[in-house]
């Protein structure tokens, strides 16, 4: 299985690495927890365990020509496709999807694995590549609260925090929530620290004093050196970020929310694509306001 998927998956894409240090981990754990308390001597655990339940953790890109995003059709041609993950699937064997794609896909999946006797949940992630290695990751969850808590203890193994949300398609919504504060944040972060480099204010003070405040965020704790020092070769892509938001924005208008700030913001984010910065951090917003 993961052989199929290194073929599919471009290396290097920051979703596929999430999805192969999430899968070595929670299988790691998975049969470790399977080896304390299964008894029967004649069936490894982890033979029992794969029997019972399949997870399949992946965030991916398919590359069409070696540089498009990730989109909905590629979970669906992965997935629902006449060679695709389905249909090997058994029967009872849960799909758990940490990509980040549409709710229409999720609520497509969903229904598409019950009528093969499968299980699926949408279960984006948040916490990039750093939290995936080291358990840390917030994971955001869509489907039927009997199959989560049954993948509840494997998905716990690489997550500090694990929600189920609601029915299927409220982890994508969920996660869609995540980057709409993620934006506006750091367009707030951005200006502060454009604004400070302007009134020649000792930055590391003003960022010592407000961070324990209300002003306070992980983007401002974890940014704002690296902001100042114009260094933004690392982290989340911005390019990544744009896919996330017109997913966003696309559920939007067909909910009637207005994301006023969202939108503004990505267009923002194609100012910074447009000087070079696709691969650059989200934090690189501040680079247009530099300019």
């Amino acid at each position: 299985m993961m052989n199929a998927a290194r073929e599919t998956i471009g290396d290097g894409v920051p979703e596929y690495e999430v999805a192969l240090a999430s899968s070595r981990a929670g299988t790691r754990a998975a049969a470790a927890l399977l080896e304390s308390d299964y008894d029967d001597p004649y069936m490894s655990p982890n033979t029992h365990f794969l029997h019972e339940l399949l997870v399949l953790i992946f965030g991916f890109l398919i590359g069409f020509h070696g540089w498009n995003l990730p989109s909905s059709d590629d979970v669906r041609e992965v997935i629902l496709a006449e060679n695709g993950i389905l249909q090997g699937t058994s029967k009872g064997a849960t799909i758990v999807d940490h990509t980040t794609a549409s709710a229409t896909v999720a609520c497509e999946v969903y229904s598409a694995a019950e009528e093969n006797g499968a299980n699926f949940l949408d279960a984006p992630l948040s916490g990039g590549q750093a939290g995936a290695e080291s358990g840390q990751l917030t994971i955001m969850v869509g489907g039927d609260i009997e199959v989560y808590e049954f993948v509840l203890p494997v998905m716990n193994c690489y997550a500090k925090a694990c929600t189920l949300i609601g029915k299927v398609g409220s982890g994508q919504r969920a996660k869609m929530v995540n980057q709409i504060c993620i934006a506006g944040v750091l367009q707030g972060l951005s200006e502060g620290l454009h604004f400070a480099k302007r009134a020649n204010l000792d930055i590391a003070a003003v960022i010592d004093a407000i961070s324990k405040g209300a002003a306070q965020s992980w983007q401002m704790e974890n940014r704002w050196k690296t902001m100042v020092d114009d260094n933004f070769d690392f982290g989340f892509a911005v390019e990544w970020m744009r896919k996330d938001l017109k997913i966003t924005i696309d559920e939007s208008k067909k909910i009637g929310a207005k994301l006023d700030i969202t939108e503004l913001v990505d267009k923002y984010y194609q100012e910074v694509e447009d000087i070079g910065g696709k691969r650059f951090d989200t934090s690189s917003l501040i680079k247009r306001l530099e300019k």
